[in-house]
């Protein structure tokens, strides 16, 4: 297997939401914290893009819940291409709305987490659209539990006939129990989509990590295997994933007993500076 050469990275700013859904793979709360300070996130994150990572995605917990969240896109702007996934609810408010509009990230999805929930389904269609007659490239990640197809197949729908269409639309299988199939995720979207990388099999990829609100690093933002870096920079992060496991998330495997751990095994040494 190769060694890591990310050019992908994702960081979990708080565990702070205010939505706090029961299935939060980061467990994140209304009163979750966070070891970020704007100066050591910024300060990974350019560092990372001189070593040729391309893209960086801001999570959690909510990021417009987090003070965090502005000085990290004002800083990066230009650099490399910042997105956020935000449950929506802060963006009913117009100044906020303006804000994120004027921080202008590159990109930012709306999670639908109950897709049965009308009201849910209508707010986030509105606030897509919002966002994209504002400027602003936007999209939605739609949350489908094995157990609830059949919503999530009529939500496809709508946002389909809403104009939001596959290629907007992230179909994310729910993890850790209740999961679907990719054949099943395919059948409700009618055709190409978008989906994790792990939606037909658990591996590690070497583009790409995630960065939790505690600072730790994992090959994805779901599994239990997480390790503290020796330095908050991108060889830093090359260093503590180095040799780290991959436990599967999938309670079905568990349960099967075919729960896998993938290992790197050849020495990862960063990149040369780029710009």
């Amino acid at each position: 297997m190769t060694a890591p050469a990310l050019d992908r990275i994702s960081i979990e700013l708080s565990q702070r939401c205010s939505k706090a859904c029961w299935f939060c793979y980061s467990r994140s709360h209304e009163g979750g914290g966070t070891r970020w300070t704007a100066e050591l996130l910024t300060r990974l994150i350019l560092d990372c893009a001189d070593h040729g990572v391309r893209a960086v995605s801001f999570g959690g917990g909510e990021p417009l819940e987090s003070p965090l969240v502005w000085p990290a896109l004002a800083r990066t702007r230009g650099r490399l291409f910042r997105s956020l996934t935000t449950h929506g609810l802060g963006l009913r408010e117009p100044a906020l709305l303006e804000r994120l509009v004027a921080a202008a990230p590159d990109k930012v999805h709306v999670s639908i987490h109950f897709p049965g929930n009308d009201a849910e389904l209508t707010r986030v269609i509105q606030q897509v659209r919002a966002l994209a007659r504002l400027g602003l490239r936007s999209g939605v990640n739609l949350l489908v539990r094995r157990s609830r197809l059949e919503q999530a197949a009529r939500a496809a729908a709508r946002l389909r006939a809403a104009g939001i269409d596959n290629r907007r639309v992230v179909y994310l299988p729910m993890r850790g129990q209740d999961t679907p199939s990719a054949r099943e995720l395919a059948t409700i979207a009618g055709g190409p989509f978008q989906s994790m990388s792990c939606a037909q099999r658990c591996g590690v990829s070497p583009r790409f990590c995630a960065i939790g609100w505690d600072q730790k690093v994992a090959w994805c933002s779901y599994t239990s295997s997480r390790a503290t870096p020796p330095a908050l920079s991108y060889a830093g992060l090359v260093a503590a994933l180095e040799g780290l496991e991959l436990r599967p998330c999938d309670g079905a495997l568990r349960e099967r007993g075919e729960l896998r751990i993938v290992r790197l095994r050849r020495r990862a040494r960063p990149r040369g500076r780029t710009r």
